[in-house]
């Protein structure tokens, strides 16, 4: 006798929002709920190199701010090592490589302090140039976004990345990168994340 088949339905799909920060990052929205929360310190006391500040706000189609976003990074450290075993080599202890953040509430403003990576081996892509990988989520995206931000004052680099090379228009190449500025003698690199319309950030779908 054939064996027969069931099929399910496809689920409805459905967003973040609107309380995705209170699960997710309880702390940097007001709920004190964790002796020690996670994503708060990405690279720990004992992480080397250059330490910098990474700011930014995502931008809707119409031009206005996003203000229930939250973000998770994942980085290399200053050797361009991950926090994995299978990361390319040893990190300093302490290092997580892995942080989450929320936008403030009124502003749509997103920030956090990290040490600078380093180039990274892909795989099978050769040499990376210095990157964050990006995770988003927010009221209004049923998917997560996936994408990444490299450093302006890395154009050597960044002119050799084989992701960045994979993106045929240098006009949206360009929405990966964050230009660097200096505060109170602390780099600050900004990055806009635009959702929808004219230049729009790219999104990797991984």
């Amino acid at each position: 006798m054939p064996q027969q088949l069931h099929y399910l339905k496809e689920s409805p799909s459905q967003t973040a929002g609107p309380y995705v920060h209170i699960g997710l990052a309880p702390g940097a929205a007001g709920f004190d709920i964790y002796a020690r929360e996670l994503g708060r310190d990405i690279a720990g006391p004992n992480a080397r190199g250059e330490r910098i500040r990474v700011e930014g706000i995502g931008i809707d189609g119409t031009g206005s701010p996003v203000k229930d976003v939250l973000i998770e990074v994942w980085q290399a450290n200053a050797d361009g090592h991950y926090a994995h075993p299978e990361g390319g080599g040893p990190v300093e202890e302490g290092f997580r490589g892995w942080g989450r953040v929320i936008t403030d509430f009124e502003t749509g403003e997103w920030g956090f302090d990290t040490v600078k990576p380093g180039p990274t081996r892909g795989r099978n892509l050769g040499t990376q140039a210095p990157h964050l990988n990006l995770w988003l989520v927010a009221r209004g995206i049923n998917i997560g976004l996936n994408t990444r931000m490299y450093f302006g004052d890395e154009a050597e680099a960044n002119a050799k990345d084989p992701v960045l090379n994979l993106i045929e228009w240098e006009r949206r190449r360009a929405t990966l990168i964050a230009p660097r500025t200096l505060r109170d003698g602390i780099p600050v690199y900004r990055f806009e994340i635009r959702l929808q319309g004219e230049d729009e950030t790219v999104f990797f779908d991984i």
